[in-house]
Protein backbone atom coordinates (compact mmCIF):
# COMPACT_ATOMS: atom_id res chain seq x y z
CA UNK A 1 0.00 0.00 0.00
CA UNK A 2 2.86 2.68 0.65
CA UNK A 3 4.23 2.17 -2.65
CA UNK A 4 0.83 1.97 -4.20
CA UNK A 5 -0.23 5.30 -2.70
CA UNK A 6 2.93 6.87 -3.14
CA UNK A 7 3.25 5.97 -6.81
CA UNK A 8 -0.62 8.07 -7.16
CA UNK A 9 0.89 10.96 -4.42
CA UNK A 10 3.37 11.83 -7.33
CA UNK A 11 1.00 12.40 -10.11
CA UNK A 12 1.36 16.42 -10.71
CA UNK A 13 -2.02 16.91 -10.20
CA UNK A 14 -1.89 15.66 -6.36
CA UNK A 15 1.34 18.09 -6.15
CA UNK A 16 3.95 15.19 -6.55
CA UNK A 17 7.24 15.77 -8.91
CA UNK A 18 5.15 14.10 -11.99
CA UNK A 19 7.33 11.12 -11.73
CA UNK A 20 5.86 7.47 -13.16
CA UNK A 21 7.78 4.92 -11.04
CA UNK A 22 8.43 2.37 -13.65
CA UNK A 23 9.87 5.16 -16.25
CA UNK A 24 9.53 4.42 -19.96
CA UNK A 25 12.03 3.91 -22.73
CA UNK A 26 14.34 6.62 -22.87
CA UNK A 27 13.21 7.73 -19.42
CA UNK A 28 14.63 6.83 -16.18
CA UNK A 29 12.51 4.98 -13.93
CA UNK A 30 11.91 7.33 -10.47
CA UNK A 31 14.14 6.69 -7.44
CA UNK A 32 12.07 5.03 -3.77
CA UNK A 33 14.45 5.35 -0.99
CA UNK A 34 13.10 2.58 2.05
CA UNK A 35 13.53 2.92 5.51
CA UNK A 36 13.85 -0.27 7.14
CA UNK A 37 14.57 -3.60 5.91
CA UNK A 38 11.85 -5.39 8.31
CA UNK A 39 8.33 -7.12 7.13
CA UNK A 40 6.71 -3.70 5.86
CA UNK A 41 10.14 -2.53 4.15
CA UNK A 42 10.80 -5.51 2.25
CA UNK A 43 7.36 -6.11 0.75
CA UNK A 44 7.11 -1.91 -0.26
CA UNK A 45 11.31 -2.75 -2.19
CA UNK A 46 9.15 -5.86 -3.65
CA UNK A 47 6.50 -3.95 -4.88
CA UNK A 48 8.56 -0.85 -6.08
CA UNK A 49 10.88 -3.21 -7.48
CA UNK A 50 7.97 -4.95 -9.73
CA UNK A 51 6.88 -1.40 -10.79
CA UNK A 52 10.52 -0.94 -11.87
CA UNK A 53 11.63 1.88 -9.94
CA UNK A 54 15.09 2.15 -9.01
CA UNK A 55 14.88 1.14 -4.98
CA UNK A 56 17.46 1.79 -1.89
CA UNK A 57 16.92 -0.23 1.12
CA UNK A 58 18.26 1.43 4.65
CA UNK A 59 18.67 -0.92 7.50
CA UNK A 60 21.00 -0.58 10.62
CA UNK A 61 21.15 -4.57 10.71
CA UNK A 62 24.43 -5.68 8.18
CA UNK A 63 22.83 -9.93 8.28
CA UNK A 64 19.71 -7.95 7.49
CA UNK A 65 20.73 -6.72 4.44
CA UNK A 66 23.11 -9.58 3.47
CA UNK A 67 19.74 -11.73 3.35
CA UNK A 68 17.88 -9.12 1.32
CA UNK A 69 20.70 -8.76 -1.07
CA UNK A 70 19.83 -12.24 -1.95
CA UNK A 71 16.52 -11.85 -2.13
CA UNK A 72 15.17 -8.89 -3.95
CA UNK A 73 15.34 -8.25 -7.47
CA UNK A 74 18.31 -6.42 -8.94
CA UNK A 75 17.05 -3.29 -8.86
CA UNK A 76 17.37 -3.12 -5.36
CA UNK A 77 19.95 -1.58 -3.76
CA UNK A 78 20.39 -2.60 0.01
CA UNK A 79 22.71 0.71 1.99
CA UNK A 80 23.64 0.88 5.51
CA UNK A 81 21.48 2.84 7.28
CA UNK A 82 22.87 6.19 9.24
CA UNK A 83 21.85 9.82 9.36
CA UNK A 84 24.71 10.61 7.07
CA UNK A 85 23.51 8.07 4.41
CA UNK A 86 19.85 8.94 4.97
CA UNK A 87 20.95 13.12 4.39
CA UNK A 88 22.55 12.09 1.22
CA UNK A 89 20.16 9.68 -0.21
CA UNK A 90 16.74 12.13 0.50
CA UNK A 91 18.58 14.78 -2.12
CA UNK A 92 17.53 12.65 -5.17
CA UNK A 93 14.80 10.21 -4.20
CA UNK A 94 11.11 11.04 -5.73
CA UNK A 95 9.61 8.55 -2.97
CA UNK A 96 10.64 7.93 0.58
CA UNK A 97 8.21 5.41 2.73
CA UNK A 98 9.16 5.50 6.56
CA UNK A 99 9.02 1.72 7.00
CA UNK A 100 10.79 1.37 10.51
CA UNK A 101 8.78 0.06 13.43
CA UNK A 102 10.18 -1.08 16.92
CA UNK A 103 6.91 -3.66 18.07
CA UNK A 104 4.88 -1.78 21.07
CA UNK A 105 7.02 1.43 21.04
CA UNK A 106 7.20 4.39 19.38
CA UNK A 107 9.02 4.69 16.08
CA UNK A 108 12.88 6.19 16.07
CA UNK A 109 12.83 9.67 14.45
CA UNK A 110 15.09 9.55 11.41
CA UNK A 111 13.80 12.44 9.25
CA UNK A 112 13.84 15.75 10.86
CA UNK A 113 11.96 19.05 10.04
CA UNK A 114 15.32 20.19 8.58
CA UNK A 115 16.19 17.35 6.54
CA UNK A 116 12.83 18.68 4.02
CA UNK A 117 15.15 21.71 2.38
CA UNK A 118 17.54 19.19 1.06
CA UNK A 119 14.62 17.38 -0.90
CA UNK A 120 13.06 18.15 -3.99
CA UNK A 121 9.51 20.19 -4.61
CA UNK A 122 7.32 17.62 -4.98
CA UNK A 123 8.94 14.68 -3.25
CA UNK A 124 6.40 12.11 -1.49
CA UNK A 125 7.06 11.12 1.89
CA UNK A 126 5.34 7.84 3.10
CA UNK A 127 5.44 7.10 6.87
CA UNK A 128 3.71 3.76 7.31
CA UNK A 129 4.51 3.95 10.89
CA UNK A 130 2.77 7.55 11.83
CA UNK A 131 0.29 5.80 13.66
CA UNK A 132 2.77 5.02 16.27
CA UNK A 133 4.77 8.19 16.32
CA UNK A 134 6.14 8.32 13.26
CA UNK A 135 9.93 8.03 11.65
CA UNK A 136 9.42 10.88 9.86
CA UNK A 137 9.14 14.52 12.16
CA UNK A 138 6.66 16.13 10.34
CA UNK A 139 4.00 13.59 10.08
CA UNK A 140 0.74 13.22 11.59
CA UNK A 141 -1.91 11.35 11.10
CA UNK A 142 -4.63 11.41 8.41
CA UNK A 143 -7.13 10.11 6.57
CA UNK A 144 -8.44 8.22 3.35
CA UNK A 145 -10.77 11.28 3.11
CA UNK A 146 -7.89 13.77 3.74
CA UNK A 147 -4.40 11.76 2.80
CA UNK A 148 -2.26 14.00 2.22
CA UNK A 149 -0.65 17.60 3.09
CA UNK A 150 2.30 19.51 2.02
CA UNK A 151 5.12 21.35 3.97
CA UNK A 152 8.04 22.89 2.40
CA UNK A 153 6.54 21.68 -1.18
CA UNK A 154 7.46 18.08 0.45
CA UNK A 155 3.89 16.16 -0.18
CA UNK A 156 3.33 14.17 3.44
CA UNK A 157 1.17 10.72 3.07
CA UNK A 158 0.16 9.67 6.93
CA UNK A 159 -2.45 7.74 6.48
CA UNK A 160 -2.85 5.79 9.78
CA UNK A 161 -4.76 2.85 8.42
CA UNK A 162 -3.77 2.32 4.81
CA UNK A 163 -5.09 -1.29 4.51
CA UNK A 164 -8.71 0.61 5.31
CA UNK A 165 -8.52 2.04 1.49
CA UNK A 166 -8.71 -1.53 0.04
CA UNK A 167 -11.44 -3.40 2.77
CA UNK A 168 -11.85 -6.66 0.97
CA UNK A 169 -8.00 -7.82 0.46
CA UNK A 170 -7.23 -6.60 3.93
CA UNK A 171 -9.94 -8.18 5.68
CA UNK A 172 -9.37 -11.37 4.04
CA UNK A 173 -5.57 -11.46 5.01
CA UNK A 174 -6.38 -9.86 8.70
CA UNK A 175 -8.32 -13.04 9.32
CA UNK A 176 -6.24 -15.83 7.42
CA UNK A 177 -3.14 -14.46 10.27
CA UNK A 178 -5.67 -14.24 13.20
CA UNK A 179 -8.42 -16.78 12.92
CA UNK A 180 -6.27 -20.03 14.40
CA UNK A 181 -5.10 -17.67 17.59
CA UNK A 182 -8.87 -16.41 17.74
CA UNK A 183 -9.96 -19.74 17.71
CA UNK A 184 -7.40 -20.84 20.20
CA UNK A 185 -8.81 -18.02 22.65
CA UNK A 186 -12.69 -19.01 21.90
CA UNK A 187 -12.10 -22.27 22.67
CA UNK A 188 -9.57 -22.17 25.56
CA UNK A 189 -10.07 -19.00 27.36
CA UNK A 190 -7.23 -16.63 27.07
CA UNK A 191 -5.41 -17.50 29.95
CA UNK A 192 -5.00 -21.25 28.97
CA UNK A 193 -4.46 -20.25 25.52
CA UNK A 194 -1.47 -18.20 26.64
CA UNK A 195 0.02 -21.15 29.04
CA UNK A 196 -0.14 -23.69 25.88
CA UNK A 197 0.97 -21.37 23.46
CA UNK A 198 4.22 -19.14 24.05
CA UNK A 199 3.18 -16.83 20.54
CA UNK A 200 -0.16 -15.72 22.18
CA UNK A 201 1.57 -15.30 25.83
CA UNK A 202 4.19 -13.00 24.12
CA UNK A 203 1.56 -10.96 22.79
CA UNK A 204 0.39 -9.84 26.20
CA UNK A 205 0.37 -6.31 26.42
CA UNK A 206 -1.42 -5.83 29.77
CA UNK A 207 -3.38 -7.90 32.60
CA UNK A 208 -3.74 -7.64 35.95
CA UNK A 209 -3.19 -4.24 35.52
CA UNK A 210 0.31 -5.34 34.83
CA UNK A 211 2.17 -3.81 31.69
CA UNK A 212 3.70 -7.49 30.43
CA UNK A 213 5.55 -5.94 27.32
CA UNK A 214 8.62 -4.25 26.73
CA UNK A 215 7.88 -2.00 24.27
CA UNK A 216 5.20 -0.68 25.60
CA UNK A 217 7.00 -0.15 29.45
CA UNK A 218 10.01 1.55 27.67
CA UNK A 219 7.30 3.83 25.81
CA UNK A 220 5.12 5.07 29.10
CA UNK A 221 8.49 4.41 31.52
CA UNK A 222 6.60 2.06 33.71
CA UNK A 223 7.65 -1.41 35.08
CA UNK A 224 7.94 -4.29 33.02
CA UNK A 225 6.26 -7.41 34.61
CA UNK A 226 7.29 -10.80 33.23
CA UNK A 227 4.57 -12.90 31.66
CA UNK A 228 4.79 -16.24 34.82
CA UNK A 229 2.72 -19.13 33.40
CA UNK A 230 1.97 -20.08 37.11
CA UNK A 231 -0.02 -16.46 37.43
CA UNK A 232 -1.99 -16.82 34.24
CA UNK A 233 -4.00 -19.85 35.93
CA UNK A 234 -5.72 -16.92 38.42
CA UNK A 235 -5.51 -13.77 36.53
Amino acid sequence: MSVQEGAKSLEKPLKGRGILLGGVPGVPPGKVLILGGGIVGTQAAKMAAGLGAQVTIMDISLPRLRQLSDILPANVTTMMSSSYNIRAMIKDADLIIGAVLIPGAKAPLLITRDMLKDMRPGTVLVDVAVDQGGCIETCTPTTHENPTFIIDDIVHYCVANMPGAVPYTSTLALTNATLPYALQLADKGWQTACRDNKELERGLNIANGKVLYKGVAEAWNLPLNEPLTEELSVL
